[in-house]
């Protein structure tokens, strides 16, 4: 069994549901212990219990990450508990829809909040707990298509993972002589249970969307999450500052009308 992650301690935000769960998952099964945080303990527990039935080793943690100054000093109590932090996944987001003259303000500032002011203070924090331990670590921050693509309605998300990309690059720049590395991904559709409710709901729209994808499907969280734990491996060692989609190859489609 691949154990590339033993001894090693990751938490992951938003771990237990979607991409996050995934990668929550295969980071436990490769040996790593697993930190998951995300608000709703009831998801927690049950992604705990299935971690910890299939022999990981894993905490949970209920936290509202736009409490930002709480979720920093949780990273630093997680590493001086384990005597260690060797990998950092940004999931968690907050996303609105809405054409811009409709988009409240208070909700511009909730995606910016989770989306690049949690991610900033999860990733000030990281840094330093693996600045004094000196060996090194990876972070993985999780974009958006729309971060790359314009996407009407889409306008605090996308201009929040868009600050997420070149804040994750600009890191990394500030971390790489600490062999510190700090890389995006950025997925496009990705099957989570919501997206698949949309479908049954929609399924001619699901059916046109997926169609536009090059590979024609969505993605599946396992995919995210193996591109995840790639980016956060040694297998990555000389990669630092990238922005890798993960999507099926939309993001590199040119569209030509029919």
């Amino acid at each position: 069994m691949n154990k590339m992650f033993e001894n090693r301690v990751a938490i992951v935000t938003g771990g237990s549901d979607g991409i996050g769960r995934a990668t929550s998952e295969l980071l436990a099964r490769r040996g790593a212990h697993v930190a998951i945080l995300a608000r709703g303990m009831e998801k927690l527990e049950a992604t705990r219990d299935a971690i910890a039935g299939a022999g990981g080793s894993v905490e949970i943690h209920s936290i509202d990450l736009g409490d930002t100054e709480a979720y920093a000093a949780l990273i630093s109590k997680i590493a001086r508990a384990h005597a260690r932090l060797d990998m950092l996944v940004n999931n968690a987001m907050s996303v609105h829809y809405a054409p811009i003259e409709k988009l409240a303000m208070k909700h511009w500032r909730s995606d910016f909040t989770v989306n690049a002011d949690a991610v900033f203070a999860g990733t000030q924090a990281a840094i330093a707990a693996m600045r004094e331990r000196g060996k090194g670590g990876s972070i993985v921050n999780v974009a958006s298509t729309t971060a790359i693509r314009a996407a009407p309605y889409m306008t605090s998300y996308s201009a929040s993972k868009a600050a997420m990309i070149q804040f994750s690059a600009v890191a990394a720049m500030e971390t790489a002589r600490d062999n510190i590395r700090i890389n995006c991904v950025v997925p496009g559709q990705v099957q989570t249970a919501g997206n698949e409710v949309f479908a049954r709901k929609a399924p001619e729209v699901a059916s046109r969307t997926a169609e536009a994808i090059p590979m024609g499907r969505g993605g599946t969280p396992e995919e995210l999450a193996e591109s995840i734990a790639f980016l956060l491996s040694d297998a990555a060692a000389y990669i630092t500052g990238v922005a890798l989609p993960v999507d099926g190859g939309k993001a590199a489609q040119l569209y030509l009308p029919g």
